[in-house]
């Protein structure tokens, strides 16, 4: 009785608890859903998980309820209820939700931004310049209530869906638009390479997502993006807490892992991606995923 009459005069937890219906109400069950809204996905687990491996693009999310922790390079990140994450860079991250039940299950809901309007917001309204020294790209903080504020608005659309063509863009607008004013804004304003610095870390993330399996040297790399190579490995570790040759080898692996999924044997798989010896592919990935491959499909595949 206490706790309702908290959550009742607690306008965060009034948000949390609409928040929570209305995903409730939208998923059959446990998994991740896409919505009539196309950049909108909404998730439910009622249990905590195994960790998974995967490249993780631009995106924001808000964790309704549960928990949940982000592993990216050396680094743990912890999220829980009413925390919301910025990936402002395609990363290769490791994630498993840790506190999840039936009773309550872990819940979320996940934006795919979009570098466009960030661009024209950023060209129309007034905010502070960018630093010149690139972040983290990715980082946690609590969400303020206007921000949940907009988030029940979106997720309310997909109850009325004649409303989404027009309303939606105008809910993710005002969303963009809270991230930015942010205390995190800055991390935001990364994505549309506002910075000469910046522009070097995306350029060299966008090379390594197109030319993943090609034989490389940072060097080559630092000489195609017109810097040195100690500038390059600085920044680029400093957004993605790797090194170039790190997120080419986890582009790698995680390619040759859906690979065999779909059929490939691993030595196949392994030079498909770039390498050259399967002893190395072998130990490369059991460095990864704890397993060597045959092992980890086996335990991967559905049992029949």
């Amino acid at each position: 009785m206490i706790a309702t009459q908290i959550a009742t005069q607690n306008p965060v937890l009034q948000l949390q608890r609409q928040l929570i219906d209305l995903i409730q109400q939208a998923v059959p069950g446990d998994g991740e859903y896409a919505t009539a809204i196309d950049s909108l996905q909404i998730y439910q687990r009622s249990q905590p998980t195994e960790p998974l491996h995967y490249l993780d693009c631009v995106a924001f999310c808000i964790i309704v309820q549960g928990s949940k922790q982000v592993f990216l390079a050396d680094q743990i990140y912890y999220y829980n209820p009413l925390d919301y994450i910025v990936l402002s860079v395609d990363l290769p991250i490791m994630s498993n939700v840790t506190h999840a039940t039936p009773d309550e299950p872990f819940l979320g809901m996940r934006i795919l931004l979009q570098p466009e309007l960030i661009r024209d917001m950023l060209l129309e309204g007034e905010f502070d310049r960018p630093v010149a020294t690139p972040k983290s790209g990715l980082l946690v903080n609590q969400s303020p209530s206007d921000l949940l504020d907009a988030a029940v608005r979106l997720l309310r659309l997909l109850q009325t869906p004649a409303d989404i063509k027009a309303l939606a863009p105008l809910a993710l607008r005002e969303i963009t638009y809270r991230l930015l004013q942010g205390n995190d804004g800055a991390r935001l304003r990364q994505l549309v390479g506002t910075s000469a610095n910046m522009n070097v870390v995306l350029q060299a993330i966008n090379w390594l997502k197109h030319n993943y399996s090609q034989a490389m040297q940072v060097d080559d790399l630092a000489q195609y993006l017109n810097v040195s190579t100690s500038s390059l490995h600085h920044l680029f570790k400093t957004v993605t807490a790797m090194s170039p040759l790190q997120y080419q080898k986890r582009l790698r692996l995680y390619e040759a892992r859906r690979l065999m999924l779909e059929g490939f044997d691993a030595a196949s798989a392994s030079f498909e991606v770039g390498y050259q010896s399967p002893s190395q592919f072998t130990r490369e990935y059991r460095r990864m995923f704890n397993a060597p491959p045959l092992r980890d499909l086996q335990r991967l595949k559905p049992k029949v």
